[in-house]
């Protein structure tokens, strides 16, 4: 996704509910406005401010909806909900933005002194990027492994008591056990979300099985951690896809197969 400030402070996810609906009430005020110096001076008709008011509604909203859709502004009234929640408050301190030259990701932080995990096609190309975390910690992060077979990397930056998340042992869930994302989708930082694991699924260009999910996943959620009941990590977001049984799916890659390809170095 292409920003003009890839780097953008994390917004408070109330004023995000207000994002969708600032531009209408502005129009709305300002038709208003108008209409009262107009009748200081002359009479008015009210059908013609009416028909105004709803062409500015009508214009402001094509352009919003074009941006955002209703599931999209649905994903950030959910975040706002959740993220009263003490333990996603604090998940959401180790989620990162990933930016490159002209795009960003999401990453988490998996130890305190900078360890950070991301996808592979968020940093593709690039030795350094730019992470940034919630609290307004910038860093040029260095790119330390890759493994493009999983679509997972590892950058590092220098940093001291870093939050962080902690790692499952291994990728363990039941069917349709709750599971919390958090990332960075569309124009958005930090939104965390909630769905539920469906099952394996083997995709014909992957050695390994993924795994399913049904949650809201958007553009820039890439890298985000799966992270189950007991607080633990168990895998990382890369795609999404339509499947004949389930519909839109989000996909993650086990954390098993992170755990492989760092004892395969």
């Amino acid at each position: 996704m292409k920003t003009k400030d890839p780097l953008q402070e994390e917004l408070d996810d109330e004023v995000l509910q207000e994002l969708v609906l600032e531009a209408q009430r502005e129009a709305l005020e300002k038709a208003a406005a108008e209409k009262n110096i107009r009748r200081t001076y002359r009479p008015f008709p009210k059908w013609i401010f009416w028909i105004m008011a709803m062409t500015l509604a009508i214009s402001t909203f094509s352009i919003m909806f074009q941006i955002y859709s209703i599931p999209a502004i649905e994903f950030l009234k959910t975040s706002s909900t959740l993220s009263k929640n003490l333990h996603i408050a604090e998940y959401k301190k180790s989620i990162v933005i990933v930016a490159t030259g002209d795009s960003k990701g999401t990453g988490y932080s998996i130890s305190d002194d900078g360890t950070i995990l991301t996808n592979y096609h968020v940093i593709e190309g690039n030795k350094s990027v730019l992470v940034s975390f919630p609290k307004g910690e910038r860093f040029t992060a260095t790119v330390t492994k890759t493994f493009p077979s999983i679509d997972m990397a590892v950058i590092n930056v220098n940093g001291e008591d870093l939050p962080h998340l902690t790692l499952a042992d291994e990728t363990h869930f039941y069917d349709h056990e709750p599971i919390t994302i958090i990332g960075n989708p569309l124009s958005f930082s930090g939104i965390a979300n909630q769905g539920n694991t469906i099952d394996y699924i083997q995709l014909p260009d992957w050695e390994n099985p993924v795994v399913m999910i049904k949650a809201p996943v958007y553009r820039g959620n890439s890298g985000s951690p799966v992270i189950n009941e007991n607080g633990e990590v168990i895998g990382t977001i890369f795609a999404t896809l339509d499947e004949k049984s389930h519909g839109k799916v989000g996909l993650f890659i086990p954390i098993d197969l992170y755990y492989d390809a760092m004892e395969n170095l």
